[in-house]
């Protein structure tokens, strides 16, 4: 047996949402550089044109759909559009999803609902439009982009920790109903990564010391760093590919040892 080959995404059409930028796009990346043909969603124009040209730059042929993930009608139309311009999805990786840092008693209800809404509604109707078209092709890969706060709380993240909390159970689930149709469904749990969005939090204070929050974070990781998008390349073929056929309901937390660690003696 060629093991290697099991790795090949050759032929296979991915979705990857909110792959635009960031750890969406790395993983992108990482599945087009095992063969896979990549379609992915926006919202906005000016994302839309970033994002072909960043992936233009990497000779990666992707393909563009204006989505909002969190309308069915959307969806569907976008699938719909995918399998007659690439083919039928056989990957779908629900990166999309956004944080509000805001202490829950100061947090609206339509706040609450929103992260709740694009961080777990949103795979939800994602995997229920590409399901069945799996069921009948008798394969299929759904990949949830977890967190650690699938595991753990932290003051001012109610919303982000209870939706991919859910996320986790989901992809669980999803494993459950439909593994008997040779689907597997697996999450990715990225510790912090170093991305335009985190960036602030790594910034050099007035004096020159680490900010206070990037000192925490490497005291709490055994690697003693941030970790890369291109870190999670390799979870994401693993799981997308052959080589992960009896991996199901599995979170991968690619987080640097931080959920391992209980920290340094002071």
């Amino acid at each position: 047996m060629d093991i290697m080959k099991k790795f090949s995404l050759e032929g296979k059409v991915a979705l990857v949402t909110g792959a635009a930028y960031g750890i969406g796009f790395a993983i992108a990346e990482g599945l087009a550089s095992a063969g896979a043909k990549i379609a992915f969603n926006c919202r906005g124009e000016k994302h839309m044109q970033q994002a072909l040209a960043d992936y233009a730059a990497k000779g990666i042929e992707a393909k563009g759909y204006f989505c909002d993930v969190t309308k069915e009608d959307e969806v569907r139309e976008m699938i719909a559009s995918i399998e007659k311009d690439l083919g039928p999805v056989d990957i779908l990786v629900n990166n999309a999803g956004i944080i509000k840092r805001i202490p829950m008693t100061e947090m609206s209800t339509d706040e609450f609902s929103e992260v709740i809404d694009i961080d777990l509604i949103a795979p939800f109707i994602m995997s229920k439009a590409v399901l069945p078209g799996m069921i009948e092709r008798h394969h299929g890969k759904i990949i949830n982009i977890c967190s650690m706060m699938s595991e753990l709380g932290r003051e001012t993240v109610s919303a982000y920790a209870s939706a991919k909390g859910g996320l986790k159970m989901l992809t669980k689930n999803i494993a459950s109903e439909y593994g008997a149709y040779n689907i597997q469904c697996n999450g990715i749990g990225p510790g912090y990564i170093a991305t335009p969005q985190t960036a602030p939090l790594r910034e050099p204070q007035a004096d020159g010391s680490r900010h206070p929050f990037d000192s925490f974070i490497i005291a709490k990781t055994p690697a003693e760093r941030w970790g890369d998008p291109e870190d999670l390349m390799g979870a994401a073929v693993f799981l997308a590919s052959e080589a992960s056929d009896f991996v199901n309901g599995h979170i991968l937390y690619v987080d640097g040892g931080i959920l391992a660690y209980i920290g340094k003696q002071p």
